[in-house]
């Protein structure tokens, strides 16, 4: 199929299931819109689930590489996002699991962080030393706690809070029912809240 051709168009303006269609016919531009609309949001997932920047874009990689050599297996275009979360899933499991086996635990790295934490400034826009280092801690402290999350549970909450994902997509992207992401769903915040009730 030929590449994009005419008028420029932007990414916004092509649905996920054209481009799916297009890149699963061998359309490099199409899967470079793909690339460009989720590569920031799988590794930001892989990254809060694995605590390592170097295994996160190892995974990141991993995923569109298999999404490039897959999508033609795809039976519904229009749902390559969860699809894309549902490889990127399992490939951090199988690094967790990996870890298991060695017998070693993930780095304390944290996403970097670009601007400064919400509510840290002051009345005249100047930066509150005391606020930010606070809001610094609950962030550290957020971050601890998810990785002591159980993987299935800290997946769900991820996929959840902060990807907005929906039930029905969550289940697909982990392999397991509504009711199960439900459950786990819950467990994983009444967790998070009882960690975080000293940083509310």
């Amino acid at each position: 199929m030929a590449d994009f051709v005419g008028e420029p168009v932007s990414d916004a303006e092509i649905d996920d299931a054209t481009l799916a269609t297009r890149a699963a016919e061998g359309d490099v531009a199409a899967f470079e819109m793909l690339l460009r609309r989720y590569q920031d949001r799988v590794f930001g997932m892989s990254l809060r689930m694995l605590a390592d920047r170097a295994e996160a874009e190892d995974v990141a990689q991993e995923v569109f590489v298999t999404a490039w050599r897959r999508l033609g297996e795809l039976a519904d275009p229009g749902a390559v996002r969860t699809w894309l979360f549902r490889i990127a899933h399992r490939q951090c499991l199988g690094v967790i699991r990996k870890r298991r086996d060695r017998r070693t635990e993930p780095t304390d790295t944290l996403p970097d962080s670009t601007g400064t934490a919400v509510g840290t400034a002051g009345v005249d826009g100047s930066i509150d030393p005391q606020r930010a280092t606070e809001a610094g801690a609950g962030v550290r402290a957020l971050y601890r706690a998810l990785r002591q999350l159980p993987p299935p549970q800290r997946a769900v909450w991820l996929l959840a809070e902060v990807d907005g994902l929906s039930y029905a997509e969550i289940a697909q992207v982990v392999g397991a029912t509504e009711q199960a992401v439900r459950g786990r769903l819950s467990r994983a915040r009444a967790r998070l809240a009882e960690v975080m009730r000293a940083w509310r």
